[in-house]
């Protein structure tokens, strides 16, 4: 690692210190992480693909449906096509492993109608959230696996901006939804990364009741953090408050994501 775990945590929050704790391996890597946008041509060593895979069907799974699945896209054309459809990120043209993660419930229908059954639980939300929930934990399990092993990676929420094209690429059927990419691959060196603040725990960490007491001050100082850490690294100074503001302040600043309900219907969900 870059720091030692001390200051891995006060880079997390700003330059804010908390308390001494436990400590791992683990836990340093897990606070050291960084998105990588910019990757070497270095290939992947053989069989990586398949221990981030492994790594990702080591997580928890709600009553052991496994209701996800993961599209590994390497070949160059496809990856191209998809950064178009991602908002025409690079990194993805760039990254050798794109990994796309399905929200997929078609599995389970498929384990119906062989059963010549109605699965009918597979129409409500709660089967789709339960599948989004799989594939987040899964998918973040990659992760942990991949930084573990020296590569960098970076989530791709932009893949759901065109949701049923994305589905025509991959090949989905009904019942599967691509919930987001990760590119992963060797970082570029050259290109610095850096560990970006996060909102102070007495914002995120609640002890037996949610209580927001002190928010617009926490916010404030984590604006302040946020705007430093753009700064040094040649972003501008943005605040986390305007960011929130310019992401969310208007249907047309969601991307296409507006409407996700339609797209979702139109992909076979039922979302009862």
């Amino acid at each position: 690692m870059d720091a030692p775990i001390p200051s891995l945590r006060s880079e997390r929050y700003g330059g804010l210190s908390l308390p001494d704790g436990p400590t791992s391996a683990v836990v340093e890597s897990l606070l050291a992480h960084r998105s990588v946008r910019a990757y070497s041509p270095t290939p992947l060593t053989p069989g990586t693909l398949e221990t981030l895979v492994a790594a990702a069907q080591s997580a928890p799974t709600s009553s052991n449906m496994q209701a996800w699945s993961v599209v590994a896209v390497e070949e160059p054309t496809r990856r191209a096509r998809l950064s178009v459809l991602a908002a025409d990120q690079a990194f993805i043209r760039q990254a050798p492993l794109f990994l796309c993660w399905i929200a997929d419930l078609s599995r389970l229908d498929r384990l119906g109608q062989a059963d010549r059954a109605r699965l009918e639980g597979l129409d409500f939300m709660e089967a789709f959230m339960v599948a989004l929930v799989d594939a987040a934990l899964a998918a973040q399990n990659a992760v942990v696996a991949a930084e573990s092993l020296g590569l960098g990676t970076v989530y791709v929420g932009a893949l759901r901006n065109r949701p049923e094209e994305v589905a025509a690429e991959l090949g989905l059927p009904p019942n599967a939804f691509a919930a987001f990419g990760l590119a992963v691959g060797h970082p570029d060196r050259a290109v610095p990364t850096a560990v970006k603040p996060r909102l102070p725990q007495s914002l995120v960490l609640h002890r037996e009741r949610y209580r927001p007491h002190g928010e617009a001050t926490a916010v404030a100082a984590y604006d302040s953090a946020l705007a430093a850490f753009s700064r040094r690294m040649g972003l501008g100074a943005h605040s986390w408050t305007g960011r929130m503001r310019n992401r969310l302040g208007t249907a047309a600043a969601l991307s296409g994501r507006d409407r996700m309900t339609a797209a979702l219907r139109a992909l076979g969900f039922r979302l009862r």
